[in-house]
């Protein structure tokens, strides 16, 4: 949802957008989307108005927006989580098997993360316009 929310910021290219605008983009209710857009300010992608001219804006070029700032700002639990409850303590399996899984997750977070940082929000808004032809 977050990256849907500042593509339609980013074509609005600068103009503000109200929660009310961007919930009916999304098909959601706009008190979803202020809790959204809170994360967002707090990761300081969007710049939120309230009052005359209310609304919220990108805070910088969709250029300068990658994916994993976006994933970072909304997401607030691990990716690959291991079991809450402790493991058996008369496995052999079980004794090793949280710090061997802690390894492989680490890694492979740290691998999507590269990833999602070589894709910009411009890039994704770049391939919407191509494939829906809603370029102006």
């Amino acid at each position: 949802m977050a990256v849907h929310v500042l593509a339609v910021l980013a074509y609005k290219e600068g103009d503000r957008v109200t929660s009310a605008d961007l919930a009916g983009s999304v098909n959601t209710n706009p008190v979803i989307i202020r809790r959204l857009l809170l994360s967002l300010q707090k990761a300081k992608l969007v710049e939120t108005r309230k009052g005359a001219g209310s609304g919220s804006r990108l805070s910088r070029s969709p250029r300068r927006i990658n994916m994993a700032e976006i994933y970072r700002s909304v997401e607030d639990t691990e990716p690959f989580a291991t079991p809450a409850r402790k493991p058996s303590a008369t496995c052999p399996v079980a004794q090793c098997m949280l710090e061997e899984l802690g390894k492989v997750f680490k890694s492979a977070e740290a691998a999507m993360e590269r990833d999602l940082s070589k894709t910009t929000l411009a890039d994704v808004m770049d391939a919407v316009k191509a494939s829906c032809g809603c370029d102006e």
